[in-house]
């Protein structure tokens, strides 16, 4: 890993977990568009489902808070 990468790495881990995520994502779609472009149309169909089963009262929801708070990054 070069100086540059390696001062990059550590200020992103400085970053909050939200922020950390998408740049994650950011770079992972950077290999390959194709793929970046089927994921992200199952990842739409897949949001919509959930808020029409939200609307519907099929599934319930939960704070950002309380989620970060479960997953233990606070």
């Amino acid at each position: 890993m070069t100086q540059s990468t390696k001062v990059l790495l550590k200020r992103a881990l400085t970053l909050n977990p939200v922020d950390r995520a998408e740049l994650i994502e950011a770079l992972f779609r950077s290999f390959d568009r194709r793929r970046s472009k089927r994921n992200d149309a199952r990842w739409a169909a897949e949001a919509e489902s959930r808020i029409d089963a939200y609307r519907a009262g099929k599934m319930g929801a939960s704070s950002a808070e309380a989620v970060f708070d479960r997953i233990g990054a606070r």
